[in-house]
């Protein structure tokens, strides 16, 4: 940990939530003068003080602990490109569109790995008026099933959540603009399915 890093991060979190050093020093329990001292690189804060910084301050702990937020360039985006996280702990599944840290229960979550859909994790779909009507062999046990369906195109997804002894079934709204079909399995992970070409609707 560099201390005037540190203290520099302390500082421009500390202006950005409108604090005065005493306003932070008191939601601590330490003195102005603790404050002060940190952000002039002359000392750092306790670390039984850090999780406290970073709920007030707003940043991960791992910013803290390094002095920078790591700032990554805009993404402007395809929601084709969204990236899905699973906990490993609490099974929560989180996504996003661009950069950026992703954590759960203490954890930094990797995005799941996106594979070709293999024998074990084939679909059949069909076109049902506007819908696509999803079928799959899949076991749906508690240990072992498909987590989430999630259907994208460059503007919009569309996420369904299936649950242990659900129905191996589901439908989802056709997408313009050339839709791509995911299926996230408790076990083995990430996978995209084939849709069928969607046919104009005058055809």
């Amino acid at each position: 940990m560099e201390n005037c890093e540190i203290g520099t991060l302390l500082a421009r979190l500390r202006k950005e939530q409108g604090m005065t050093q005493r306003q932070l020093a008191e939601a601590l329990r330490v003195s102005p003068q603790a404050v002060s001292k940190w952000e002039r690189g002359k000392g750092c804060p306790d670390i039984s003080l850090l999780p406290s910084l970073s709920r007030i301050l707003g940043v991960a702990l791992e910013s803290l602990l390094l002095g920078d937020l790591a700032t990554k360039e805009t993404e402007v985006g395809n929601m084709k490109r969204i990236k899905f996280y699973v906990c490993p702990d609490c099974g929560n599944l989180l996504s996003a569109t661009g950069g950026g840290e992703i954590h759960c229960c203490g954890r930094r979550l990797e995005p799941c790995l996106i594979r070709p859909a293999d024998e074990a994790h084939t679909v059949r779909v069909e076109a049902a008026e506007e819908n696509w009507y999803i079928t799959f062999d899949h076991p749906m046990e508690k240990k072992h099933f498909i987590r989430f369906a999630a259907c994208t195109a460059p503007d919009r997804v569309l996420l369904v959540r299936l649950y242990p002894e659900q129905g191996s079934e589901l439908r989802i709204p056709q997408l313009r603009g050339g839709s791509r079909l995911l299926l996230g399995c408790s076990r083995d992970g990430l996978f995209e399915a084939k849709l069928p070409s969607r046919k104009p609707r005058n055809a």
